[in-house]
């Protein structure tokens, strides 16, 4: 998954950016209004982390831009102004939820993943497609109940796949919400990820779309 994160303290913009990175985010950074505001229209993100007094342009500006130009990409409010008409300002400009500093940066890790949870449509923490699961919380896949074990980059396309059941995901949405901006848009590595996903599936699980790209099935009742 790809989080925009827009702080323009260094030292704590370095240190969460690492938190995400180890819980399996690809993170793109940006220091400023202009430039988060500028990454945030032309990147393709499952969620943003948004700080509110940023230099040049502030915090408020930059999310009412984006949802006054149509984005929806889900937005986590992270800043030091905590009183009520404040974070009142930031839901009404368009913030899918809002984080106090100081605050636990596991506490972001788990409410990022919950608003990329429920932006895909999905209500609770398991999400159930075909025979395999996964727990979004810990990471942790199962096929049938019997735990799955993936490599990261394993682990990331499928989680993609599953927060995205029944669409056709191509190749090269993949790649960008799973490898950094210094990936090979050339390289196969994503087919032969997925070789070895369904290798360990041992189930007709991941579909090709000739063509077009990759699809799992939701679970039907």
């Amino acid at each position: 998954m790809r989080i925009l994160l827009v702080e323009d303290d260094a030292q704590l913009s370095t240190l969460l950016a690492e938190v995400l990175r180890d819980s399996g985010f690809v993170v793109d950074m940006a220091a400023d209004g202009a430039e988060g505001r500028y990454l945030g229209e032309s990147g393709d993100y499952d969620a943003v982390v948004l700080d509110l007094g940023l230099p040049g342009v502030d915090g408020l500006t930059v999310l009412r831009g984006w949802r006054d130009g149509g984005l929806s990409m889900p937005v986590l409010i992270l800043t030091a102004r905590g009183r009520w008409p404040e974070k009142l300002d930031g839901f009404n400009a368009g913030a899918d939820d809002y984080l106090t500093k100081p605050f636990e940066m596991e506490e972001v890790v788990v409410r990022l993943r919950a608003l990329i949870r429920r932006s895909a449509g999905h209500a609770t923490v398991e999400l159930k497609c075909g025979p395999v699961s996964l727990d979004t919380n810990t990471g942790r896949f199962a096929v049938d109940g019997v735990p799955l074990q993936l490599t990261a980059q394993e682990a990331r396309i499928l989680e993609y796949l599953m927060h995205h059941p029944d669409k056709v995901v191509s190749r090269t949405e993949l790649m960008e919400h799973i490898y950094d901006r210094t990936f090979d848009p050339d390289s196969n590595v994503v087919d032969v990820l997925i070789g070895r996903i369904r290798q360990k599936l041992s189930v007709g699980f991941i579909h090709t779309v000739r063509g077009k790209g990759y699809r799992v099935e939701e679970q039907r009742s």
